[in-house]
């Protein structure tokens, strides 16, 4: 890895554990062995680390919402379901910080990024989801597994072996969306 992408995968840990606010530059240079000054020359404030940080994640789950703008049939609803649990795997701390810190830095363009690409989904699945009960399952089972990922293997560790949690949520996200019948958009 170089220095740029260590500098945002420290940065990106500390921001989760720690806390945006609560992270200094200095403390990420610290981490990183180099000075403050280095790490203002690969990015020119901590708000612009954040962004390097979180944007590949902000990238991917746009990527996977991309296919929502169509109708949803249950062989892409399943690959929605794979394709959102690996996101969530694959990008535990920058879904901690959204799930724990999104509130609080709303003032944050790519904190704001990230807001329109959940607005987006939502917004997706309640014009979409025929009954209260069926929007509801789609925001448990969406939201659930979110939650409990971040909880379970970011802040502690989690003894299960990745695969077998993939598959144990993926099944029990399938389950929980099986019944609902998504209408397609009027164009």
């Amino acid at each position: 890895m170089s220095t740029h992408d260590d500098l945002r995968a420290i940065a990106l840990s500390e921001f989760a554990i720690a806390g945006y606010g609560a992270t200094s530059l200095q403390r990420i240079a610290e981490l990183a062995g180099l000075s403050k000054s280095s790490v203002l020359y690969h990015f020119a404030s901590k708000e612009a680390l954040l962004e390097a940080a979180i944007s590949p994640a902000l990238d991917r789950m746009e990527h996977i919402i991309t296919p929502l703008d169509g109708a949803l049939t249950e062989a892409s609803q399943r690959e929605f379901i794979v394709d959102f649990v690996d996101f969530l795997l694959d990008h535990r701390l920058e879904v901690h910080m959204f799930i724990n810190q999104g509130q609080s830095l709303v003032d944050v363009p790519v904190v704001q990024r990230a807001n329109q690409i959940v607005l987006r989904m939502a917004t997706y699945f309640s014009s979409t989801i025929r009954t209260t009960e069926d929007r509801m399952r789609f925001g448990v089972a969406l939201g659930g597994a979110a939650y409990t990922l971040v909880t379970s293997g970011t802040l502690v560790p989690d003894p299960s072996p990745v695969e077998e949690t993939r598959a144990a949520l993926v099944a029990i996200v399938s389950e929980l969306l099986a019944p609902i019948t998504i209408k397609p958009i009027a164009l």
